[in-house]
């Protein structure tokens, strides 16, 4: 047993080392991402394309029925989810299923008849600050045009009331920076893992890790651990930085967030470890990473929400540690995800990580072979 982890520790001690003493892997791990957090906070934006709606009718009157249907045959609306109670009302905007939700009282239609002011409540994600202001408006907007008919017919007055969840005053910040965590983690955490193994052939270093004592599974438990501490590490700092410079409110619990990260980041690692073990050189590995990464940050729901695409990408989504990963940073930091939700999230991410970490041993057993 301690030969065992002997062998282990003094291949982790060499990967650091490896990675350390290359200016280019120093450049890589640490100003790459840490320049980009303050590019990126300032330089990122993003357009709004469709709305996804939940809606509470109390009155179900004509006039209620009709205000929808302005919502309805709206081109800026797409989808509409008709909720029963409040927590399945709650519960479509808990987990992003839409971007707003519409509550009408049960007064509506009899406060328009006796020519009384009443109110219409929009609820708006704040965790996504860009959609969150733009479907407000557009909600106002129809409502404001109803409200003009409504006042020259019967003589009341129709307020929208618009309240964004998780994110009150629509900070920009918040949204974009609690998403650049994700994606700078992976894309270092990528980089460093797919280039592992390749570069060990490109250098020649691959033969003498075959003829060594070490079994395959101990080779690849040397290569998982360099890059997975240094990405934690990075991301603790990231966060630090999001926290005490740009002042962004952490609402959730920091075990439960860190717990998070590093399953995400493992299977994330797999996924590196698999396109290292199938690549020869560092270039190929290289465009192995920007092959998987460009994808999965576009099915991932960054720029637009994961309903919205067409099924079949819904269904391949469902093997995209990125998209749970982006879920989880986001709703532990802005909202204080519970632990049920981070738990739903967390098992696809296990998932995910075995299959990716079973992948990448069986084909380098087989190189070893």
């Amino acid at each position: 047993m301690i030969e065992y982890l002997r062998r282990i520790l003094a291949l982790i001690k060499k990967e650091f080392i490896t990675i350390w003493q290359d200016p280019k892997s120093r450049g890589i791990i640490i100003a790459m991402p840490l320049l980009q957090l303050f590019v990126f906070a300032n330089a990122i934006t993003m357009e709004v394309k469709n709305i996804d709606t939940v809606v509470i009718d109390r009155d179900n009157s004509v006039e209620s029925r009709e205000l929808l249907s302005r919502f309805e045959h709206s081109p800026r609306f797409r989808k509409f989810y008709f909720a029963d109670n409040e927590k399945d009302f709650q519960g479509k905007i808990d987990n992003q299923k839409v971007q707003i939700g519409l509550y009408i009282n049960n007064d509506f239609s009899s406060s328009v008849k006796a020519q009384k002011p009443v109110s219409v409540l929009v609820i708006a994600d704040g965790r996504q600050t860009n959609s969150a202001a733009i479907a407000g408006g557009y909600a106002a907007e129809i409502i404001n045009g109803y409200n003009e008919e409504i006042t020259s017919a019967h003589g009341a007055r129709i307020n929208p009331v618009v309240r964004n969840w998780f994110n009150p005053n629509l900070e920009y910040r918040w949204y974009i920076l609690t998403i650049i965590i994700a994606m700078l983690a992976l894309v270092i955490t990528l980089l460093l893992t797919a280039l592992s193994i390749a570069r060990e052939r490109e250098m020649g270093t691959f033969d003498q890790l075959i003829v060594s004592p070490l079994s395959s599974f101990e080779i690849l438990l040397g290569k998982t651990i360099p890059p997975l501490f240094i990405a934690m590490i990075l991301t603790v700092l990231m966060t630090v930085i999001i926290i005490t410079c740009f002042k962004v409110p952490f609402a959730g619990s920091m075990w439960l967030f860190l717990v998070s990260v590093f399953v995400s980041l493992l299977s994330i690692v797999g996924v590196g470890l698999f396109i290292s073990s199938i690549c020869k050189t560092q270039q190929q590995a290289i465009l192995g990473v920007i092959t998987f990464q460009m994808p999965a940050v576009l099915l991932s729901g960054f720029i637009s929400p994961v309903e919205d695409m067409p099924k079949f990408w819904q269904y391949l989504d469902i093997l995209n540690p990125v998209k749970y990963f982006m879920v989880l940073t986001r709703g532990i930091f802005l909202k204080g995800m519970e632990i049920y939700d981070v738990i739903t999230n967390l098992i696809p991410l296990f998932l995910i990580a075995i299959i990716t970490l079973s992948l990448a041993s069986w084909t380098f057993k087989r190189k070893l072979d």
